[in-house]
């Protein structure tokens, strides 16, 4: 049974993940930003473990873990949780950067650093959520394109490193997902969301799987997912 540590598990392609991952009888610990959420998770996911971590604050990631039990060994550490608040650069506030490369880039490597002995122990992958902004930058997209260009080098520089201590490293490049984020995407956006139009999580999550599955023989770096014919 395979031991994986889940940011974003409670909505969007984070929640089509850990569903996955549960329904096949895998060990699930769950990151929540607080005890309210941890206990929504743990009802979601009976038998699964919840971990109490603010991505917001991810100077306080060290001192939170350090007061919680940690498993020993994880299989795959899977970040997905993520924010977009969309705006021109040129209104874009120190306040809404701060926050974005907190959540999308700063708390991704802070975790995967508190959790790398037991990446390293079980000869683990980290799979980084990234997005089509993390390849592309198009206007009022700039703070979170930064950050998920950012989390497309933090993801390139681990591999190189870890390689050697068997620990796999992968992106995804999800473009446009039916998810919350989604609809206030389109909300800022001025235009009527139809989820139909767009990729379903479960497909999102069903790429992620087929990462972390690969026999250990290989290791996919970079995966970019796009909406169907009969989406958008």
């Amino acid at each position: 049974m395979a031991t994986h540590v889940i940011t974003g598990s409670g909505s969007g392609i984070g929640e089509a993940v850990a569903e996955r991952l549960h329904a096949r009888g895998d060990e699930l610990w769950l990151v929540a930003r607080d005890a309210g959420r941890a206990k929504e998770l743990a009802g979601r996911f009976p038998g699964a473990r919840t971990l109490v971590a603010d991505l917001e604050n991810p100077d306080r990631l060290s001192w939170a873990l350090g007061h919680q039990t940690l498993p020993d060994r994880v299989d795959s550490l899977l970040h997905v949780a993520g924010v977009a608040d969309l705006g021109p650069v040129g209104e874009l506030t120190p306040k809404t950067w701060n926050r974005t490369l907190a959540v999308n880039l700063v708390a991704p490597a802070e975790l995967t650093r508190l959790l790398l002995p037991q990446l390293r122990v079980s000869n683990g992958h980290v799979v980084f959520v990234n997005s089509g902004a993390g390849l592309r930058a198009n206007a009022e997209w700039g703070a979170y394109a930064a950050s998920k260009h950012g989390l497309k080098a933090l993801a390139d520089s681990l591999r190189a490193e870890e390689h050697t201590n068997g620990v796999r490293v992968t992106s995804v490049y999800p473009g446009r997902v039916a998810t919350p984020m989604q609809a206030k995407v389109h909300q800022h956006e001025r235009k009527d969301y139809e989820p139909g139009k767009w990729i379903d999580p479960q497909s999102v999550a069903a790429t992620v799987l087929l990462a972390v599955d690969l026999p250990r023989d290989a290791e996919i770096h970079d995966l970019s997912v796009r909406p169907g014919h009969s989406g958008g």
